[in-house]
């Protein structure tokens, strides 16, 4: 039987990409969800789980979610095919610049 660590909560999970700033060390991140971890009645996740996930959010920017694109559609930010682009997961984060 192999050894595995345990699954980290969704809410644990968007705590740390909601903590996560790149001008902060990824140990300080670590307490922080560790403290979230223990109100919530939760596991504390291990450094290395934290700093796996704080290297993929990096990797990945900042993610946009189906709310924020339908409202970005319903005010002619974004043109409406972006839900679209939405749901396949080609959509850009930032949404394109007016002239």
């Amino acid at each position: 039987m192999t050894a595995s660590a345990p699954r980290i909560d969704s809410r644990l999970v968007a705590a740390i990409e909601c903590l996560d700033d790149a001008t902060v060390r990824i140990a300080e991140t670590n307490r922080r969800v560790g403290e979230i971890a223990e109100a919530l009645g939760l596991a504390r996740p291990s450094y290395e789980q934290v700093r796996t996930i704080v290297h993929q959010t990096r990797r990945l920017g900042p993610r946009v979610g189906p709310g924020q694109v339908l409202l970005e559609i319903a005010f002619r930010v974004r043109p409406p095919t972006a839900l679209g682009d939405y749901l396949v997961g080609t959509l850009s984060p930032e949404p394109p610049r007016r002239r």
